[in-house]
């Protein structure tokens, strides 16, 4: 199984205005900075928690149907499932008509459904099938949820702050746990 990043938000969740008032910093010598601890921020934050915050598109790769024929999409909030695609006898992609699988997102992680219970078999023993997706809480910064923006936040100023991961003579600076505490809502639950 493999996810691939096929089209990047077109916003971060934070302006850099947002961050240069939160920093209180003035002027311009930082933007390139304060910009890529933007995107690194977010970039930890989705990972951390299979997240896509602001719409973006990713494709799923797997060699095989799972052996219930439920799909467990790894990103999440999915918005739409854009196209399903089988691999033929000859390696070409069959498209799989939409009206034959069901998107759930009632849950987490979201699921893709075979309507008849079963899947087109692929035609080749590796990479036989491309889900590909739009996921993310919207297509705008305001859309991201406020406390996940506010982590976002706290995550760019402790950056901001400690650049180098061990400050020699003083003891290693942790993320802090304000940072955990605003995004645990929004971790998968694994039982």
């Amino acid at each position: 199984m493999g996810l691939v990043l096929v089209s990047g938000p077109a916003a971060e969740p934070l302006s850099l205005d947002d961050v240069k008032t939160h920093l209180r910093v003035d002027g311009t010598s930082e933007d390139a900075l304060l910009q890529s601890l933007i995107l690194t921020s977010r970039l930890h934050i989705e990972a951390a928690l299979g997240l896509a915050l602001v719409t973006q598109g990713w494709r799923l790769v797997l060699d095989c149907w799972p052996a219930d024929g439920i799909v467990k999409l790894p990103v999440a909030p999915v918005q739409a499932i854009d196209e399903v695609r089988v691999a033929t006898a000859e390696g070409t992609l069959s498209i799989v008509d939409a009206a034959d699988y069901m998107l759930d997102t009632s849950g987490r992680p979201a699921r893709l459904i075979a309507k008849a219970g079963v899947w087109p078999r692929p035609g080749r023993k590796f990479a036989g099938i491309e889900i590909d997706l739009t996921a993310g809480f919207g297509p705008a910064a305001s859309d991201v949820p406020e406390p996940v923006r506010q982590a976002l936040l706290l995550l760019v100023a402790h950056w901001y702050e400690h650049r180098d991961p061990i400050e020699i003579g003083t003891p290693a600076t942790a993320v802090p746990h304000a940072v955990n505490r605003l995004l645990n809502p929004y971790r998968a639950v694994r039982l």
